[in-house]
């Protein structure tokens, strides 16, 4: 039977495939617009099984925080090329797994498509119509009970950042603010924990080895080299661990120093808990 442009136009709003694609599925469904969609939806899961085994680097970090600062969510979303990551279907899609993620009790990818079957369907859509690998990487959710959870995105949607700031007990419309000057900060200096108890046990051995090694071939003396190595540590904490970190917009103060005039401001004992960083390219996958 002939296809009208009407027909092909109908489907094209209703499915979002690309014209010449939503006239071959009509043609092959002899007009029958269900099984025209799932020959739509067909050609999705085949482009996804193709394009299975290609590498998925380019994409978005999106992020959301409720009204009061209570939960906050980030959701990495990878396609293959960066003109696909600027597409507003890609956009769209990135967009809709975030407000997925943040609905959701779900605790990993899986789960997240397991229990949302219509994500689910939108994402083999999604492969269809862009004809790129796409998937959700990886996201976290933070809730604060007694604080604010604070997020950052840096120009491009390359980068974000999740701050949780507990024990707020005065100054919640300050703390927001301040959160998100703390996140800029981990998202410039990269930080690799909070505070130096949390570096791990074998880089702390690590760094003190090497330490130890530079000051031996500069000459110094061997009973020397563990109060030399302790020093060039704890340098190594000053730029690594974020409470110790000079802050970028003064510093003639740390990140602790910013802390301690807030709680000393607002008799309270506002702690940072915890930050999350996604940056396109990690090693993570």
């Amino acid at each position: 039977m002939a296809i009208t442009a009407a027909q092909v136009n109908e489907l094209r709003q209703k499915t979002g495939a690309g014209m010449m694609d939503c006239k071959k599925a009509l043609t092959e469904a002899d007009g029958d617009f269900e099984k025209a969609i799932e020959i739509l939806r067909k050609k999705g899961a085949a482009v996804a099984a193709k394009r299975a085994e290609k590498s998925a680097n380019e994409g978005l970090v999106l992020t959301k925080t409720s009204g009061d600062n209570s939960k906050g969510v980030m959701v990495e979303v990878n396609c293959e090329t960066d003109f696909v990551a600027r597409s507003n279907d890609f956009v769209e899609f990135a967009n809709e797994a975030l407000e997925a993620v943040f609905t959701s009790e779900a605790d990993s990818v899986d789960s997240l498509l397991t229990g949302n079957s219509a994500l689910n369907i939108k994402l083999t859509d999604a492969m269809g119509k862009i004809g790129e690998k796409i998937q959700i990487t990886r996201f976290s959710v933070e809730k604060a009970d007694n604080g604010v959870v604070v997020d950052y995105i840096h120009p491009g949607s390359k980068l974000g950042v999740l701050i949780r700031i507990d024990n707020v007990s005065g100054g919640m419309d300050e703390m927001p603010g301040i959160g998100k000057d703390i996140a800029m900060q981990v998202a410039a200096m990269k930080p690799i924990c909070v505070y130096r108890e949390e570096v791990p046990k074998e880089l702390v051995e690590k760094e003190m080895e090497i330490y130890k090694e530079l000051a031996r071939k500069e000459g110094k003396p061997e009973q020397i080299l563990e109060k030399i190595a302790t020093g060039r540590l704890n340098k190594f904490f000053q730029e690594n661990c974020l409470f110790e970190q000079a802050y970028i917009k003064d510093n003639a103060k740390s990140v602790s120093d910013l802390l301690k005039e807030f709680n000393s401001k607002h008799g309270a004992q506002a702690k940072i808990k915890l930050f999350r960083r996604f940056h396109l390219g990690d090693e993570k996958k």
